[in-house]
């Protein structure tokens, strides 16, 4: 079955459709790139699925380990390089609550997070910048 179908809509906007769910994603094209940015790029796509995909790895091992996973959210930055023009760095701010989680509970979770599938199959001169904050 395929993934998705995506459909270009003109003036530098696709839709994506998620063939299982039927969820829809509009991509625009950045200021910087000449679109209008009223929607995610296409590369904050790609940088926000690795902050997306860490979460869950990270869900998976809190679920198979009996780990606290409460307040978890991410701060997501995108840096460009003009030439070529590409992802050159994404930096993710992870933030969970501490409580009930000790360094071995952290390295089970950071671990996962660092080891997802979206920052396995990411190119190696794509810097991944990423910290965890416990409140």
């Amino acid at each position: 079955m395929e993934t998705a179908s995506v459909t270009y809509l003109g003036e530098l906007r696709t839709e994506a459709l998620h063939t299982r769910s039927g969820d829809k994603v509009i991509t625009d094209a950045p200021p910087d790139n000449q679109g209008r940015g009223e929607a995610f790029s296409p590369t904050d796509l790609l940088s926000t699925s690795l902050a997306c995909c860490m979460m869950t790895l990270m869900g998976i091992a809190a679920r198979e380990k009996d780990i606290p996973l409460n307040g978890l959210s991410a701060k997501v930055y995108k840096h460009m390089s003009a030439a070529p023009r590409k992802v050159e760095r994404v930096e993710v701010h992870m933030t969970m609550d501490g409580e009930g989680l000790g360094a071995r509970e952290r390295t089970i979770l950071e671990t996962a997070a660092r080891t997802c599938p979206v920052a396995r199959s990411l190119h190696p001169d794509l810097l991944q910048d990423i910290s965890f904050t416990y409140r």
